[in-house]
């Protein structure tokens, strides 16, 4: 059935652009283009960004599921699961995409369970093949383990994600109100069959942070400079994107010599904002001059040191968008994932005037909110020297509880406790809290790996650490909320760890102790004499009618503070030995 599509969202200023209705209760916005082939694409409002780190990978197991159905076939088609969104896209002739969306539809539906094992073992093994590239660690950096932050992280859902579970997902996420479908033809094809639940049209999750101040910067060991920022979408901030791009790729590339690649994107998050990523690559001996070009580079766009010609090319860059010869076609994708998203929806000539409007001034704004909200991955040194702050590597405080010494290192302490989990270590504790513990992984062996909202992990192991026993991990087991933990199959016994052999440790801190002993006999002498023999030379120069000189005597006042505070640091060595 179709009906007439309510304008609620701006659709109305696209008329002539594109056509829009409604089948089934599916919005569709449909226009035609050049060829005999006709591609579509349902969106769904539902991405990683819904799941939780314990049900991670259900949205793109349950679109696995539905393409399973499919079968072989020389039809090009392709499912895909983001952040904020599920797509099935195809690509072929209006019968081949009218059966493709219906085999879909139908798959949703009736999910076939009886793959259910098969497709999370196909999931884990595209995700043991694709790697992780330089962007991966940014997003759980930024938000971490839930929301946008799950991007960085496994798909942990593939093993024990239930079928009840997922049909749950499948009913209540994939529904006809939650799903907006585009198609390049002049009108709706027959025979094209939508039906699914009813259902409610789900917002784009709502941002989480990790990070107590920015702009803040990270390690990574890549070789890798990049940068992410988060801004409000704007015409402005698109344009911003590329010539932040342009301006990396001639300082770095073309003038400096330091990277080969040098760029920029801007990719919406949600209705309101959207991610700016920065990247350059670096050769070892070149990485200093790189992070110092990259960060000059956005500190001159955020000066307002920006020619009018680098806006006037990119804007022209953006204008011949409205050249194509299928205009209404091409933009169908972009005004959908709009519509899904309950992001504005501009005409072209809207868009056109918005782009003629921007200004150096509007990129300066623009170019500090994108420094604001930096967080920056650099390889080698660190950035504080710009403005940049550590991104934070331990937890503000530990927990009480248990204290279970580690057996590889005297100066590292598992702590288990009523509230949560820590370890105690020289540098600071990393702590995960119960009521914040994102996920906790189980072994049979008795292993436990706690992830906290905030990224942080604890990892458990009975062997490594003293007094871990199965009573220990029990009390664990029952402080953990149930929904959060994901059992994780048996280790073959040499992958179990076993303490590090430490090559005589107690000969060494012996030998290294007696060492700092010796010296700090003298020291300790010293420290008594010294003062004694300022003051006979003084008591001399008086008894002779002489005035003690005050340089000599702050001289033997900083020469006993020096005594004492070597003395104090020789014992101090006395105690712990080397490390």
């Amino acid at each position: 059935m179709t009906t007439e599509l309510h304008d609620h969202s701006g659709l109305a200023a696209l008329d002539g652009l594109l056509s829009h209705t409604t089948v089934q209760g599916v919005p569709v916005l449909h226009a035609p283009a050049s060829g005999k082939e006709v591609t579509a694409g349902l969106f769904f409002r539902v991405g990683r960004a819904d799941e939780t780190l314990a049900t991670a990978g259900i949205t793109h197991l349950v679109e696995h599921l539905a393409l399973h159905r499919v079968g072989l076939s020389d039809l090009h088609h392709n499912g895909a699961t983001a952040n904020a969104y599920t797509l099935f896209h195809v690509t072929g002739s209006e019968e081949e995409v009218v059966s493709h969306l219906n085999s879909v539809c139908a798959g949703l539906r009736d999910l076939p369970m009886d793959r259910l094992e098969t497709e999370k073992e196909i999931l884990r093994t595209e995700a043991a093949g694709r790697g992780s590239g330089p962007h991966s660690p940014l997003a759980l950096w930024r938000y971490g383990a839930r929301g946008y932050g799950l991007a960085g992280y496994n798909e942990l859902g593939t093993w024990s994600l239930t079928p009840d579970r997922v049909r749950h997902w499948a009913q209540t996420r994939f529904t006809r109100d939650n799903a907006v479908l585009w198609i390049t033809s002049d009108r709706v094809p027959e025979g094209l069959d939508l039906a699914l639940p009813a259902g409610t049209r789900f917002p784009a999750p709502a941002a989480t942070s990790a990070l107590p101040v920015t702009p803040a910067y990270i390690h990574g060991d890549d070789g890798h400079v990049v940068l992410t920022s988060v801004l409000r979408r704007s015409t402005a901030a698109s344009v911003f994107a590329d010539v932040l791009g342009r301006a990396l790729f001639q300082d770095l590339r073309q003038e400096g010599g330091y990277s080969y690649s040098a760029e920029a994107d801007y990719s919406p998050r949600d209705a309101d904002f959207a991610t700016l990523t920065a990247y350059a690559d670096a050769l070892p001996q070149k990485q200093d001059a790189v992070v110092g070009g990259f960060v000059d580079t956005l500190a001159r766009l955020r000066a307002g040191r920006i020619e009018q010609s680098e806006l006037d090319s990119v804007r022209a860059k953006h204008l011949k968008i409205y050249d194509h010869p299928d205009l209404g076609a091409a933009s169908l994708p972009s005004y959908a994932l709009s519509l899904l998203l309950g992001h504005r929806i501009l005409s072209p000539e809207q868009h056109r005037a918005e782009l003629d409007a921007v200004t150096v001034a509007d990129l300066r704004e623009v170019a500090r909110e994108a420094w604001d909200s930096a967080l920056l991955k650099v390889p080698g040194r660190a950035v504080d020297w710009a403005g940049f702050a550590l991104a934070p590597q331990y937890s503000s405080a530990a927990v009480t509880g248990t204290r279970h010494p580690s057996l590889e290192d005297e100066e590292v302490t598992l702590v288990i406790g009523a509230e949560g989990v820590s370890l105690t270590t020289p540098r600071g504790p990393v702590t995960v809290r119960y009521d914040a513990c994102a996920v906790m992984t189980t072994r049979p062996d008795g292993a436990r790996s706690l992830t906290g909202h905030d990224g942080f992990v604890v990892t458990v192991e009975p062997t490594l650490y003293r007094g871990v026993t199965p009573e220990r991990v029990a009390a664990l087991d029952a402080a953990v909320p149930p929904e959060a933990v994901v059992p994780m199959p048996a280790r073959e016994p040499d992958r179990i760890p076993q303490p590090r052999r430490r090559e005589k440790p107690s000969v060494r801190r012996r030998a290294g102790a007696w060492g700092w002993a010796a010296l700090l006999v003298p020291l300790s002498l010293l420290i008594v004499v010294w003062p004694a023999v300022a003051v006979y030379l003084v008591v001399e120069r008086i008894n002779e009618g002489r005035i003690p000189p005050l340089t000599g005597m702050i001289g033997f006042a900083v020469i006993e503070y020096y005594l004492i505070r070597w003395a104090r640091a020789a014992n101090r060595r006395r105690r712990t030995g080397p490390a």
